[in-house]
C-alpha cells in the first residue's frame, strides 16, 4: 500500500501513538509521519505509507500553519498546559491591544530557546528523554522564522492566536517568552494545526473515519490524491514504454520540461512511480523509484 494520509490528530496522543494505530489499522509497517505534533497537539498530520515514505526527504523544511490559545498568569516547565507550574500563578488581565503589541517582535526571523522537553538533540539524546529524568537540559537559541502571528481576540487571561511558521518553530516557546516579557508568566494552552505545506484540515479524516473505510472498501476517498502531493513539481504521465525505462533506472527525455529540475512522473491518474531529476539538458532520470499501488487489505 503506497500513499499520502491525513489524520486529524486528537489530544492525549503522541505522533508516533498514531502511527503505530494506523499500521494496525492497514496491516502496513512502513508508515510515517511529516513532523510531530506534541500530545496536547490536535490537527493536521500527515502520514506517508508504503514506498511513499521515500517522499519525506522532501517535507523537512515544510511551513506550518496553527491555531491556538495562550494562557498569561504562570509558566510551566514544558510551556504548555501538561506541565508543571514554574511560577506562582498570579492574576491577570490582558488587552487585546497590549497582547498585539506584545506579539509584534515575534514576527519574523528571530532567535528561539527550544523548550526543554522538546525533540532537540543534546549528545545524540532528545532534549525531553533527559529533562524526564530531572537532568541538566542546555539548549543552544535556534534561529526560526514567524511569517504570520496574529492576536484574534483576547478574553480575560487569555489570547488566542493564528499563526505561520517555518519548520523548526515552536509555539510553545513563543508563549512562554511572551510571559517572560510580559512578567508574569505564560504558556500554551491549546494549540490546533491547521496545516503543513499543501495538507491542510479540509484533507485531514479521524482514526476512526480511516477504520470505517478500510472496512467498508472506500479507502480511495481517504487518502490524498497523488497528483496534489508536492505541487510544485510538474507532473508527467508516462506511457507504458517510458514507465518501462524509469522503472529500470534508464534516463527519459522529456523536452517539454527544459526550466523543470525536477518533475513526477505518473502512470494512470493515480500511479506516482518515480519523481525523476534533470541530469542533462532535457534528459531526467529517476532518482527515486516508487513500487505499484497494491489492494488496500479489508478489516474483519
Amino acid at each position: 500500500m503506497n500513499g499520502v494520509l491525513i489524520i486529524d490528530k486528537p489530544a492525549g496522543l503522541t505522533s508516533h501513538d498514531v502511527v503505530n494505530r494506523v499500521r494496525r489499522i492497514l496491516h502496513e509497517r512502513s508508515v510515517g509521519h511529516l513532523g510531530t505534533l506534541d500530545p496536547l497537539a490536535t490537527g493536521v498530520l500527515p502520514l506517508v505509507i508504503g514506498t511513499l515514505t521515500r517522499l519525506a526527504q522532501f517535507y523537512t523544511a515544510s511551513e506550518k500553519t496553527y491555531e491556538g490559545v495562550i494562557r498569561f498568569g504562570f509558566s510551566t516547565d514544558t510551556y504548555d498546559a501538561e506541565g508543571e507550574p514554574t511560577s506562582p500563578a498570579s492574576p491577570v488581565k490582558v488587552s487585546l491591544e497590549g497582547v498585539r503589541a506584545l506579539a509584534a517582535p515575534f514576527r519574523g526571523v528571530i532567535q528561539q530557546m527550544p523548550p526543554p522537553f522538546s525533540a532537540k538533540k543534546i549528545h545524540g539524546v532528545p532534549a525531553y528523554k533527559l529533562a524526564r529524568k530531572q537532568k541538566e537540559v542546555t539548549l543552544q537559541p535556534v534561529q526560526v522564522e514567524v511569517k504570520e502571528f496574529e492576536i484574534l481576540s483576547v478574553d480575560g487571561d487569555r489570547a488566542t492566536f493564528r499563526a505561520r511558521v517555518a519548520s523548526g518553530t515552536y509555539m510553545r516557546s513563543v508563549a512562554h517568552d511572551m510571559g517572560q516579557q510580559l512578567g508574569c508568566g505564560a504558556h500554551l494552552e491549546s494549540l490546533r494545526r491547521t496545516a503543513v505545506g499543501e495538507f491542510a484540515l479540509a484533507d485531514a479524516h479521524t482514526l476512526e473515519a480511516l477504520e470505517a473505510a478500510v472496512r467498508n472498501g472506500s479507502t480511495e476517498e481517504i487518502f490524498v490524491h497523488p497528483r496534489k502531493i508536492l505541487p510544485e513539481l510538474p507532473c508527467v504521465t508516462a506511457n507504458e514504454e517510458m514507465a518501462g525505462r524509469i522503472r529500470s533506472g534508464q534516463t527519459v527525455n522529456l523536452p517539454e520540461f527544459t526550466r523543470a529540475r525536477q518533475v513526477k512522473v505518473f502512470q494512470g491518474q493515480r500511479e506516482l512511480i518515480a519523481i525523476a531529476t534533470r541530469v542533462a539538458g532535457t534528459l531526467f532520470h529517476a532518482g527515486i523509484v516508487l513500487a505499484g499501488s497494491q489492494p488496500v487489505p479489508t478489516v474483519k
